[in-house]
């Protein structure tokens, strides 16, 4: 079987991270998030992953080869030369997608974290017949977004609805589809929107389904989402694999830490942290809903909430560091410093408190 991820544009919404390395390489819980895709993908037997990408596929390749013999999958590059949208890509990648089994494939969005019920997801494609699957979930404020009318019984979509006036439905797209070949006939090679022109039709015609998502969707492309992802995230495991979660005197909650990460005395670490490779967590800290990237040291006493700490960053004793700031690579903020806020762009030394929500160049 073979899957296309949707890798495109330049992650602009998770900036400053996405200035140091592609948007699917962010690192999520302690991997990049698109190999949370590519495991899944695998488990179920997905022998192929082509990633639709519009920059730097150079940097993406490279760093996933070591991933694909890791997991025996191969990986390949589909590079769009003008933006394609959402259904472009699929009509570029068609020689990749199109195997002679005839057998349908997955696409899936690079921002979408979940627990990727894909098996069930081709059993449901098998039993109904249709030309295409795609995954919805609920969400309490429908308005948002576009919703997906369907017929609860069977599954079939009925019609699509932008963020909605007037309540129709609180089922929304999800960003995982399963589609079969015959769906490529419907896209031609040029920018277009699977959401708003390929589903539409397909649905028009009575052969598009919905299946609903169990467990836990966010869509992680900007900062608030993703420290709420990494919460429900985290939350799954919990349910899941519990021996994956830190334990112990000084963990509160559920916390992620990787084995080569060192932890002073007397921390107080959670809810909802995770701490990556080479980490230096020096006494005294307080951590919570967080998440510290590889190779960051926070020095003695401080105290970091609802933040994101860059790759081999730095934090200052006595130093708080709070809502939603965001510290690109290398950013080093000085001992006994406040944030609030502060997006902090990489290679950067912060000397002066940060006191309401800015962008610091």
């Amino acid at each position: 079987m073979k899957a296309l991820i949707l890798v495109g544009g330049f992650g602009t919404r998770l900036r400053p991270l996405t200035l140091s390395v592609p948007k699917p390489l962010v690192d999520f819980a302690n991997k990049p998030m698109i190999l949370h895709q590519i495991e899944a993908l695998k488990a179920i037997g997905v022998n192929e992953v082509v990633l639709a990408i519009n920059y730097q596929p150079e940097v993406m390749l490279n760093f996933l080869k070591e991933f694909e013999a890791k997991l025996g999958i191969k990986i390949t590059c589909s590079q769009e030369t003008e933006p394609l949208g959402t259904a472009g890509p699929l009509a570029l990648a068609r020689d990749k997608l199109v195997g002679d089994s005839g057998e349908p494939f997955f696409v899936l969005n690079s921002d979408v974290i979940s627990e990727y019920p894909l098996k069930d997801m081709i059993a449901f494609h098998k039993a109904h017949g249709g030309e295409a699957s795609i995954m919805v979930t609920k969400v309490d404020e429908p308005s948002k977004y576009g919703v997906v009318v369907m017929n609860e019984t069977t599954g079939q979509v009925e019609k699509f609805v932008e963020k909605p006036k007037l309540f129709v439905g609180n089922k929304i797209n999800a960003g995982i589809y399963l589609l079969n070949p015959s769906v490529l006939d419907r896209i031609q090679l040029r920018p277009t929107s699977i959401e708003k022109e390929v589903f539409p039709n397909i649905a028009a015609a009575k052969k598009l389904y919905a299946m609903v998502l169990p467990g836990f969707w966010m869509d992680i492309g900007q900062p608030r989402d993703y420290i709420s992802g990494l919460t429900l995230y985290l939350d799954s495991l919990r349910k899941n694999s519990p021996s994956k979660l830190a334990s112990g005197p000084h963990i509160v909650g559920n916390v992620i830490v990787h084995e080569t990460a060192d932890i002073g005395e007397g921390c107080l670490i959670g809810p909802d942290v995770a701490i990556g490779p080479g980490c230096v967590v020096e006494s005294g800290v307080r951590l919570s809903r967080c998440t510290v990237m590889r190779g960051v040291r926070i020095k003695k006493h401080s105290c970091i909430s609802s933040s994101i700490i860059g790759w081999h960053s730095t934090v200052g004793q006595w130093a708080r560091v709070e809502n939603m700031t965001i510290l690109g690579e290398d950013v080093h903020v000085c001992d006994e410093v406040y944030s609030n806020g502060g997006v902090v762009l990489p290679h950067k030394e912060i000397k002066s408190n940060i006191l309401k929500p800015e962008i610091v160049m």
